[in-house]
């Protein structure tokens, strides 16, 4: 009896060790990669980056550089600049600051991450038609933004999707738009018209921002879901508190499994994007239902034209789950709002106030408008004879880029130029830098000249490529062309019906918030060319 209880105590005590041990090993082995992650990779690859002429901030564990560009970030945010000065240095303070302290081959840590700045076209160049080398790293922090999508996906679910979503930008289809755009485009001239009838000057002063914000988001739940207008309203309610929560959840970013912390910012994010998957979820059954009984009258929708596409995919590969699922699909439409209004409204409110400086040029788009269009609405074929309003909207996104940066990292060491780049190196291309480089567009580079783009883009610059506001390569963007029609079709309606100045009010202050945007607003002085006429 004695001796089985001693046995059992001996075994109780062997297994005890073994685990003890088993404990230790991993926690041995999480800690070895822990120091890797932390400490023994990045002074690796700041050697390997010091050893190629590469200079920046010794490494510091964890943040690295993040607290001092968050803290540039926060006091650039507020402080305001002259309508003259170099607007890229108030969107990209700490690169300005990294690149004018230590020359073009500089580094800014991301955590434990060096990130290149990269201003060089010919790199960016490089870089953009390579993306099956140079990958979007941490797509995970641009989906707590915007739930996912195409821009966020690689390899063959990239391909497939990008197969599938082509046919909802095809030229034809966006031409079928033109009248939801119009019928947007309509409902915000009526609003300013009723705002500047209601004095007796002839004249308001409004905050033009907001009402561009609303317009776009109006003109994506029309083109994106016809006549389920409604519903896509309230996703771009949703949508635009998401990005509002989400940039605050960015400052958390580079902490390891911050997004999955039970807090109260989490929470708001998690329970604002379930009510919008199921609001989408339903939108898509609904659609699904009304295809299958050959209903037409919403055909001319991208969410119809995405789902079509998508089935003929599957057909054609005889494989249901060869397409996009319904995950897949919620998760492009989630996007369509984000590329949809956000980059487009940014363009606009920049061109208004650039033409409200520029009142000569305000004055020969005018006139151009009025030569196309006379005072009927603009028509898909009209707008492709808008020279000069093509020129604005192109020397407004070069000055004012909605994204002015992007990020890609090598998926293994590879050349770039005659730069070695190891994996785990990320490489931020500084759009709105190069868009400012007086090496590249001449002395005048910070100057508002729409002229550089009368030969069209591939002209602008002897350098090749130098303006990529919607990207370049394989994988530029999507919906370039919408935005531009949008553009234009707006901006036309807009000068029909009235002139405008900047209000003494206006404080200048672009600063980036997913896209470009002005922090204080942009109030303008706004004057009914009808009233002026009458009187």
């Amino acid at each position: 009896m004695h001796r089985v209880k001693f046995r059992g105590r001996k075994m109780e005590a062997t297994w005890t060790a073994i685990v003890s041990s088993m404990v230790v090993a991993v926690l041995i082995t999480c800690l070895v990669k822990l120091l890797n992650c932390t400490w023994f990779k990045p002074r690796n690859l700041e050697k390997f980056l010091r050893e190629q002429g590469f200079n920046g901030n010794p490494y510091r564990p964890f943040a690295g550089d993040m607290k001092d560009h968050l803290k540039f970030l926060k006091q650039e945010r507020t402080r305001s600049i002259q309508l003259s000065d170099n607007a890229a240095k108030h969107m990209l303070p700490y690169y300005h600051h990294i690149i004018s302290k230590y020359g073009q081959k500089s580094f800014i840590w991301f955590g434990p991450s060096p990130r290149l700045n990269v201003t060089d076209p010919a790199l960016i160049k490089e870089i953009l038609w390579r993306p099956d080398v140079f990958e979007k790293p941490f797509p995970e922090k641009g989906r707590i933004l915007m739930g996912g999508g195409l821009i966020f996906l690689e390899g063959d679910k990239w391909a497939k999707h990008r197969k599938i979503a082509n046919h909802a930008f095809h030229v034809d289809k966006l031409k079928d738009m033109v009248p939801a755009i119009g019928l947007a485009c309509a409902n915000m001239i009526n609003n300013l018209q009723g705002m500047v009838s209601g004095t007796e000057q002839g004249w308001c002063e409004i905050d033009i921002w907001p009402f561009l914000e609303n317009l776009t988001g109006d003109v994506i739940s029309r083109a994106a879901f016809g006549n389920s207008y409604e519903e896509g309203r309230r996703i771009f309610q949703l949508m635009r508190e998401r990005v509002k929560l989400g940039m605050q959840l960015l400052e958390f970013s580079y902490l390891p499994g911050w997004r999955y912390l039970p807090t109260r910012l989490n929470r708001e994010v998690k329970a604002i994007t379930n009510e919008m998957q199921s609001i989408l979820r339903g939108l898509i059954s609904k659609r699904h239902k009304e295809m299958e009984r050959g209903e037409e009258t919403t055909k001319n929708d991208l969410l119809s034209i995405l789902m079509e596409a998508n089935s003929r995919f599957i057909q054609e590969n005889g494989n249901k789950n060869a397409g996009m699922s319904i995950e897949d699909v919620i998760e492009e439409c989630q996007l369509f709002y984000f590329a949809g209004s956000e980059t487009t409204a940014s363009l606009l409110v920049w061109t208004i106030v650039l033409l409200c400086r520029h009142p000569e040029w305000q004055a020969q788009a005018r006139e151009e408008v009025v030569r196309v269009f006379g005072k009927s609405g603009p028509t898909s074929q009209g707008l492709n004879h808008l020279k000069i309003v093509t020129m604005i909207l192109q020397e407004a996104l070069r000055l004012y880029s909605p994204v002015p940066l992007s990020v890609r990292g090598p998926t293994k060491t590879v050349k770039l130029g005659n730069l070695t780049v190891p994996a785990g190196v990320h490489l931020t291309l500084l759009i709105g830098l190069m868009h400012y480089d007086p090496q590249i567009w001449g002395d005048d580079a910070e100057e508002f000249k729409p002229h550089r783009f009368s030969h069209g883009v591939s002209n602008a610059t002897k350098i090749q490529p130098s303006f990529v506001p919607f990207s370049s390569g394989p994988r530029v963007c999507m919906g370039e062309n919408f935005a531009m029609i949008e553009a234009k079709m707006a901006l036309a309606m807009i000068l029909q019906h009235f002139s405008f100045e900047l209000s003494p009010s206006y404080i200048h202050a672009p600063f980036p918030i997913l896209s470009l945007q002005p922090q204080f607003g942009a109030p303008i002085i706004l004057r009914d060319l009808q009233t002026l006429s009458v009187s």
